[in-house]
Parts: C-alpha cells; sequence; structure tokens
C-alpha cells in the first residue's frame, strides 16, 4: 500500500461515495464492516477529518460507540458492488459479512482496524468527535420525510484522518 495525501483523491471518492464505501469498526474481538453512501472529507479544527455518519439502529454502531477509530474503504472502479450491495442489506448482529462474502483484510497502518481488501483507497481514522442528530434541529421536513420516517437518526462521526492509502 502506498500512502497518500489524505486529499489526493478526494474528487473520485466522493465521486463515488454514493455507491457505497466500506465503513470498517473493531471493538475488542469483534469486527463488522458496513456500506455507506455518504461522508464526507474535509478541514475541520485544522485536521484532515472523514465524516461518516451511523444510524442508532445499527449493529455498527453498538461497535463504533466503543472505540475511538474507523476505517473507510472506497472501491473506485466498481469493483465489490455485490459486496457492498450485500454490507448494505445485512446487519453484523445476523451473520459474518467477512465469512459469507470471502472478504479479505488489510493490516491497519497506524491503526488496529483493518482495511477491506481490493478497494482503491483506504483512509485511517481516529475519532475526535462525535455528536447525535437532534431531530428538533433538522428543519429540512424534505430531509426528514425522506430519511428519518420512523425517527431512526444518526450519530455523526469526525474521524481525524490519520493515514491515507492507495492500495
Amino acid at each position: 500500500m502506498q500512502r497518500i495525501k489524505f486529499n489526493e483523491y478526494q474528487k473520485e471518492v466522493m465521486d463515488v461515495i454514493g455507491e457505497g464505501a466500506l465503513l470498517t469498526v473493531k471493538y475488542g474481538d469483534k469486527l463488522n464492516t458496513m456500506t455507506i453512501g455518504w461522508g464526507s472529507i474535509g478541514v475541520i479544527w485544522g485536521k484532515p477529518m472523514f465524516t461518516v455518519l451511523v444510524r442508532h439502529s445499527r449493529y455498527t454502531h453498538k461497535l463504533i460507540e466503543n472505540t475511538d477509530q474507523f476505517t473507510v474503504s472506497v472501491p473506485l472502479h466498481g469493483q465489490l458492488k455485490e459486496e457492498t450491495d450485500y454490507c448494505g442489506t445485512k446487519s453484523g448482529r445476523d451473520v459474518n459479512k467477512f465469512e459469507e462474502l470471502g472478504l479479505e483484510l488489510i493490516e491497519g497502518q497506524e491503526l488496529n482496524t483493518p482495511f477491506i481488501k481490493n478497494s482503491d483507497i483506504h483512509y485511517e481514522c481516529k475519532i475526535v468527535y462525535k455528536q447525535d442528530m437532534n431531530p428538533d434541529l433538522l428543519f429540512d421536513e424534505d430531509i426528514r420525510s425522506k430519511y428519518y420516517p420512523q425517527g431512526d437518526y444518526h450519530t455523526v462521526y469526525y474521524g481525524n484522518i490519520i493515514g491515507a492509502y492507495k492500495e
């Protein structure tokens, strides 16, 4: 893996994130990955950040609440489509996605959370801030009705990108 600047492939990553990237979280001996279709790369507090959202109902939420790190693996060229589709519909509570899909892992470079092999770009992130969404402050009714009809809100995690890599 080749270390890159955090923003070297920012445009390409943002162009495909809606098609699915893999957020991986490790807590103790528990490991899970889930598909994310939202996220943001930028600079906050003078640090490179990857901002991700995880719904409270997700198994990943339980894990990420107990750790201070996550990785994001981004397939840029359509590979892992079946895997991102599967990981977006199955819960780690019920299935071991790694075994079911034969996902291969790459050991983290700076942290102990692995990456998903055969992605193009990987980010290692240390959580520096998190915030539960406050529905009273969600002023856009179109967003509320489209994305939160059952009131299953997200926690927003700000991950300081401590390593970015090209596979």
